[in-house]
């Protein structure tokens, strides 16, 4: 029997910090290829062998501004809101789907990822990590079990991420917010709180964003009750539970028809 072809897959981002974990990932993963390693205009690692920068040994793979004429089967992207629309444009040009893991994006930066899924499979996430999802699925959960427990139950998000985080509170945290809104019903994200505000309102979710060294992201949900406290805590020791993730979305996304997905799909967790 014929071997399969090898999965080839693009980065986009490949020089930033999670880019070059996708990139060790997608060379160390069985059966895929490199097929392209991407990054802005301006980056001092043009023309650099991706996998040199990326630690993992030499790929024949220069980092290059476009995907050009690169031969690939899907992209994955850990850029910026800018560096995703401009790779989004050349996924629906040349009908390859994408795995985004972009966050802090605004409202017409997501209008734009949702009009791309209109004509390739999008797998859109704010975290790939396994563990992640699997507790995004145990928050729905709790909340369910919770929305109408006698004298309420308040929910506080903690996230802790590494001190070059540019957005806060980090796209994961906000999903956990948006689950537990969709079942309970709490009205206002409140980010941190100081002075005298006053006794808690129930239709709230606090969340506080920690930023401290190189931490590769952590994430708390706490249910407080009256007499006890449920808390689902989730913690990555590296950033490879994130490329591993992805490059599992990516292989998922090949062959399927155009869509907005998540990482639920690619899971089976519902």
């Amino acid at each position: 029997m014929t071997p399969p072809q090898p999965l080839r897959i693009a980065v986009n981002g490949a020089a930033g910090r999670m880019g070059r974990r996708v990139v060790a990932g997608v060379m160390d993963a069985e059966n895929v290829t490199l097929a392209a390693a991407l990054d802005h205009s301006d980056s001092p690692h043009l023309g650099t062998d991706a996998g040199e920068l990326a630690g993992a040994g030499p790929a024949g793979v220069p980092i290059t501004d476009r995907v050009g004429d690169a031969r690939c089967d899907a992209v994955i992207d850990f850029s910026t809101p800018d560096g995703l629309l401009a790779v989004l444009t050349s996924c629906v040009k040349r009908n390859l789907p994408i795995a985004v893991a972009t966050t802090g994006l605004s409202d017409s930066q997501m209008d734009a990822v949702r009009t791309a899924a209109e004509s390739v499979p999008v797998v859109f996430a704010p975290s790939f990590s396994t563990a992640v999802n699997v507790a995004m699925r145990l928050t729905e959960l709790a909340a369910e079990a919770l929305k109408d427990v006698p004298g309420g139950a308040d929910v506080e998000i903690v996230e802790r991420h590494h001190r070059f985080k540019e957005d806060a509170p980090s796209g994961t945290a906000l999903r956990f917010a948006e689950i537990v809104r969709g079942v309970m019903g709490q009205e206002e994200f409140v980010h941190g709180r100081s002075g005298r505000p006053g006794a808690r309102p129930h239709n709230e979710i606090g969340l506080h964003a920690v930023r401290e060294g190189d931490n590769v992201g952590e994430h708390s949900i706490l249910f407080g009750m009256l007499g006890e406290t449920l808390e689902i805590a989730v913690r990555g020791r590296t950033r490879d539970s994130y490329a591993n993730g992805s490059i599992a979305a990516a292989r998922w996304a090949v062959g399927r028809p155009p869509g907005l997905y998540g990482m639920d799909e690619v899971l089976g967790l519902k």
